[in-house]
């Protein structure tokens, strides 16, 4: 739940199979919806006026490993939990809840002092609902920090070998489908040559590579023995992410003539032409929910260095004789940091930094560890510029939890929200709040919308590429294998056996 909780592996290995949650992401019929999972008795029932109230009816059935009943008391610890916690990843939804009640222990009746409308995206999505009789009146980020041996789901942590490998091994308890497999062992090769290797090798029987061009390459060739999934409407959104409140991009002019000094499309072309993917996207809603909103928002952005000029003199800056805007003593310059070893990235940043400099941008890079990065230094507004993908972790097209200027980490909210990039465009908050409450989805889309202009105006950040997932798992293991977008290719590996 904390800040530093925003591993999507993390995510996809251990909170997918251990957690339970309310509502499953099914395809149905080529759209991928909310269905009410095993956990409760059916679909909960939602009552909208005078206030919006959820009631959900926990299965019988529904157990944790030690063969405790899931029960409403773990909605509520769960809810008080991330409403009311400190260092929070992501308090959106939980936040609006006003009570949780508990007629008996299989009934959670959710009362919501503002409507949401996203509401199937809680108690589930990225946290999962927690184990009270575990957890309550301890430190939860103790007792998890290193892992934790109880589960709601069909997997739990055997062993857990903190840069090498990750064991799941079944749920003997688990009231649904108990896996055939023994165990599963993940290992942690965050380098995409060496897992292709491992792969074609048969060290390992699955890979869910970062399109890295030589991946791109291996898998326009084709691969023999394989089910190969390519997810070009992905649930992620790749981009040049912006820090709104620092030297020099803390004017917005500097960030719209930056965003004139790239040729995005040429981005998209080099990385992943060799998957028919050569235009950059115009939005921050990644492309599984990209007709939402206005998703060419972004379009106006395209390389003008003309443009460049007349932002950067107008903001009262002068080039050099090195060729490099200066103002009042400073240089533009600009330290860009991704995740260390990160060849596709290394490659991005490359171009950016060459198309930057003809522009009069001086880019440098100083990459990090992804848990130093995404656990320390992106919370902590510790950065100019950084290249990442956010990935959705519910089917939720919100952009508040990313924008909206409540959700500035700070000491207002506890230093809960994952508004890394400092922004704050008063106009546009309404908007992104009525995403967030109003049930009517054209309302909404139509408020996101308004909000997308706003945020392509202050040129808050920029939008880069689609980031598709790529699945790839051997022949010789049998069972369904679904890329799930949100819950990851792992997610249903207890109908899994090896052929």
């Amino acid at each position: 739940m904390g800040s530093c909780g925003g591993s999507s592996w993390g995510f996809w290995m251990l909170g997918v199979n251990t957690m339970p949650r309310s509502f499953e992401i099914v395809n149905n019929d080529g759209q991928w919806e909310y269905e009410a999972s095993s956990l409760l008795k059916g679909e909960p029932e939602l009552v909208t006026e005078p206030k919006q109230v959820v009631t959900y009816e926990i299965s019988d059935d529904a157990v944790w490993s030690d063969n405790e009943p899931i029960t409403c008391d773990d909605w509520v610890y769960t809810w008080d939990q991330v409403a009311n916690g400190e260092d929070i990843y992501d308090t959106t939804g939980f936040r609006d809840i006003e009570s949780v009640d508990c007629p008996d222990d299989k009934t959670a009746v959710v009362t919501f002092a503002q409507p949401y409308a996203g509401w199937k995206s809680l108690f589930g999505g990225q946290f999962g609902i927690y184990p009270s009789h575990i957890l309550d009146g301890k430190d939860r980020n103790a007792e998890m920090i290193d892992g934790y041996d109880w589960s709601g789901g069909p997997w739990k942590l055997d062993t857990w070998a903190r840069g090498d490998q990750l064991v799941l091994v079944p749920n003997e308890n688990y009231w649904g489908t108990v896996p055939t497999l023994d165990s599963v062992t993940f290992r942690f090769l965050p380098d995409s040559a060496a897992e292709f290797e491992a792969f074609t090798g048969g060290e390992v029987s699955g890979i869910f590579p970062q399109p890295q061009v030589d991946v791109v390459e291996e898998v326009s060739a084709g691969i023999d023995g394989a089910t190969v999934d390519i997810q070009a409407d992905s649930p992620n959104a790749e981009g040049v992410w912006i820090n709104n409140s620092v030297f020099p991009f803390n004017s917005k002019a500097v960030r719209q003539a930056f965003a004139y000094s790239l040729d995005r499309d040429a981005i998209v072309e080099r990385l992943f032409g060799g998957l028919d993917l050569n235009e950059a996207t115009q939005g921050f809603n990644p492309p599984i929910v990209g007709d939402f909103g206005d998703p060419d928002a972004f379009s106006i952005y395209t390389q003008d260095l003309d443009k460049v000029d007349s932002l950067m003199t107008g903001d009262g800056w002068a080039k050099g004789s090195d060729g490099v805007w200066a103002k009042d003593g400073q240089r533009a310059s600009i330290v860009f940091k991704t995740t260390a070893g990160n060849a596709r990235r290394e490659l991005t940043q490359d171009i950016v930094i060459e198309q930057a400099a003809a522009a009069g941008f001086e880019v440098t890079t100083d990459n990090q560890e992804a848990s130093d990065l995404f656990g320390t230094q992106l919370p902590a507004g510790d950065y100019q510029m950084a290249l990442y993908a956010q990935v959705l972790t519910s089917l939720e097209p919100s952009l508040a939890s990313l924008f909206l200027s409540a959700n500035i980490p700070g000491p207002a909210n506890d230093n809960a929200g994952q508004n890394w990039t400092r922004t704050n465009i008063p106009a546009a908050d309404p908007f992104l709040a009525e995403v967030d409450a109003n049930p009517n989805q054209d309302e909404r889309s139509d408020a996101q919308a308004e909000a997308d202009t706003l945020l392509a105006e202050d040129a808050t950040s920029i939008p880069l590429d689609p980031l598709p997932n790529i699945m790839i798992v051997s022949d010789s293991v049998v069972g369904e294998k679904i890329n799930n977008p949100i819950y990851g290719p792992w997610f249903d590996m207890e109908g899994w056996s090896l052929g």
